[in-house]
């Protein structure tokens, strides 16, 4: 591509920090660099968050061309983490993030990327969400911010703002933004890719420290629940798959938190929620064959679970997401 095409692209920023993780660096330059599909949507580049030699914590080191002056003409800024939450953060980063947010840049903060985005202030009277491990110090940190710690990111300021939960979350995130920015055919398409999911239902609570199953009674468990997803259409319940599995409804509802993190009820909600999204994006169904095929039995019910999860309609979710 010709430098004169590649400077008319939207600029994602992705700062770079001594002991950055590589994981996390990687995971927005991955995200919007895939989008490169085709015809390129964006001219990603990675800058120094702060002067001097930057190593990541697997020990290579970062050669950068751009530092904060970078700030000042992209459109989305994105904080990949943050080595230490104890530790201050500039003062230049600061006044370059605020700077960059009021000339209306989009600022993404993901993982412990949250604290850089709250010590700038652009977090306040705000909900926002971080790694669930260190959700409790940062709601005793900011208690101007609305913390939310079973999420897996968060949207604000009429979506100038964003926050991610830990580490993978920061992939659910930023397929969001590529969604909202390119549409769902990009994001489902850089999705299968990177080999995740376009969109995970549910939120990070399910991944707080919890044993993984080890009895081979686990597995066959997990064996039903592929079938459950496979005919969610059909009338499921805690009774009927405790009895497919051949386990006392006590029994089963142990076994089947140690494996998803939640309740039957919880589980079947979250996958039937999923199912509609991709048919509302990928079929040309109506809203109650929709609500038929995806177990919700009317579409009166399809509405009022989407409406609550997603704070829109299935039809507004398939305007904004269906494949063009």
């Amino acid at each position: 591509m010709s430098s004169s095409a590649r400077s008319a692209l939207p600029i994602v920023a992705v700062l770079a920090f001594d002991q950055i993780s590589a994981f996390h660096l990687a995971v927005p330059c991955a995200v919007f660099g895939e989008a490169q599909a085709g015809a390129p949507a964006f001219d990603v580049r990675v800058c120094a968050a702060e002067p001097g030699p930057l190593r990541s914590t697997a020990g290579f080191g970062l050669g950068l061309d751009h530092g904060l002056e970078l700030l000042r003409r992209a459109a989305i800024v994105i904080v990949p983490s943050w080595r230490d939450p104890q530790e201050a953060v500039p003062a230049p980063l600061l006044r370059a993030l605020q700077a960059a947010h009021r000339r209306g840049a989009l600022i993404v903060g993901l993982c412990l990327g949250a604290y850089v985005l709250a010590e700038a202030g652009l977090l306040d009277g705000r909900r926002a969400t971080t790694h669930w491990a260190y959700a409790q110090d940062f709601a005793q940190r900011y208690p101007q911010i609305e913390v939310e710690a079973d999420v897996l990111y968060i949207e604000e300021d009429e979506g100038q703002v964003l926050t991610s939960a830990g580490t993978a979350a920061g992939i659910d995130a930023c397929l969001h933004l590529l969604r909202r920015r390119c549409g769902s055919q990009v994001a489902n398409s850089v999705a299968r890719r990177l080999v995740v999911q376009p969109h995970r239902q549910g939120g990070q609570a399910q991944y707080i420290e919890q044993a993984l199953p080890q009895r081979s009674r686990d597995s066959k468990l997990a064996v039903l629940l592929d079938e459950v997803r496979a005919t969610l259409e059909q009338s499921h319940s805690l009774d009927s798959l405790a009895a497919r599995a051949s386990m006392s409804r006590r029994s089963f509802s142990r076994h089947f938190r140690q494996l998803t993190g939640g309740t039957v009820g919880e589980w079947l909600l979250h996958e039937r929620l999923r199912l509609s999204q991709s048919l509302l994006e990928g079929s040309q169904h109506s809203v109650e064959r929709v609500a038929a095929l995806a177990g919700f039995g009317s579409a009166a019910s399809l509405r009022l679970h989407f409406q609550r999860a997603f704070a829109v309609s299935p039809t507004a979710w398939r305007r904004s997401f269906q494949a063009f």
